[in-house]
């Protein structure tokens, strides 16, 4: 954001994403928020006496003059013309955990208040495809804990620091589909497999043994030196531009053995060079997380990288 003008977040996406628990962590990040604002009362807001600290405005459907079209004209100019440097933050999340949510909480959907909420998280999408689209941070809620989305939040939009560029790096499976939000993503199935080992099938890509196994393959310094170049090139153009979040995944079969390897490599060698990183390993976090909840399915607890 330009260090000369008022900062401003407007939060954004599907209901039920977790807009409350992002409008929380921004107010406990020093952010004045605002929930569930009318548009129609933003460019008043926005042109009132000036706010001492940086504005987030949480804005979604459930608001009777709610449109995606005039979301982004308040951004586009509302926010422009009264002087704020304006970033819109949306929360995204898959329509099968969107749908358990709904369940679990017995609440209605905005959209079908009376009718089936499956309905409703379709209509909302398409209704949300150009916000979407427009989104300078975009966050997949759909595996985050609320602890989880706040610390993604916390690395996003620090008050009073200087604009950082975070990075993620991330492992998951090929069977599970990309992870949202990736901005760049490596396929790692074309080194050796350390499933086909059976000292090493139970072990993860955590492991020395599994990390030294993977990278005896004649094409993995190679494959990362390259990969871990070309970030180092990106990110600081990237950084430059604006941008608040870069994501790169590894994907290989089952996301246990390879990917995470070069996830965690990779992850270290960014880190080494003065870079803000993260790392997930999706399908490990998953499993983790069925285990402790003692309702692992099969596919979990016998989860393979063949």
């Amino acid at each position: 954001m330009d260090k000369n003008k008022k900062s401003l977040v407007f939060v954004t996406g599907p209901s039920g994403a977790g807009h409350s628990t992002a409008i929380n962590a921004l107010e406990d990040l020093g952010y004045e928020a605002i929930d569930n604002l009318p548009l129609s009362l933003v460019g008043r807001l926005l042109g009132g006496p000036p706010l001492e600290r940086p504005l987030a405005l949480g804005l979604d459907v459930r608001n009777r003059d709610f449109s995606a079209r005039a979301l982004l004209e308040v951004l586009g100019e509302s926010a422009v013309s009264h002087g704020y440097s304006s970033e819109l933050l949306y929360l995204d999340c898959r329509d099968d955990v969107l749908l358990r949510r709904f369940s679990e909480t017995r609440r209605r959907h905005p959209l079908e208040p009376n009718g089936d909420p499956a309905r409703g998280i379709a209509r909302e999408h398409d209704l949300l495809a150009g916000v979407r689209a427009r989104a300078d941070v975009l966050i997949d809620t759909s595996e985050l804990s609320p602890h989880e989305l706040r610390a993604e939040l916390g690395r996003f939009f620090m008050v009073g620091g200087a604009p950082i560029l975070s990075v993620s790096v991330q492992s998951f499976s090929y069977k599970r589909g990309l992870p949202r939000g990736v901005d760049m993503v490596l396929d790692a199935r074309f080194l050796r497999n350390p499933h086909w080992e059976a000292e090493l099938r139970p072990l993860t890509g955590r492991e020395p043994a599994v990390q030294a196994y993977v990278a005896e393959d004649a094409r993995f310094s190679g494959f990362f030196e390259k990969v871990r170049d070309l970030a180092l090139d990106l990110l600081p153009a990237y950084r430059d531009e604006g941008k608040a979040h870069f994501a790169i995944g590894f994907g290989c079969t089952g996301g246990r053995h390879r990917s995470v390897t070069l996830a965690e490599r990779l992850a270290k060698a960014l880190a080494e060079e003065g870079w803000q990183v993260s790392i997930r390993h999706r399908e490990l976090e998953r499993a983790e997380h069925a285990r402790a909840q003692g309702t692992a399915p099969a596919d979990t607890q016998g989860e393979t990288d063949a």
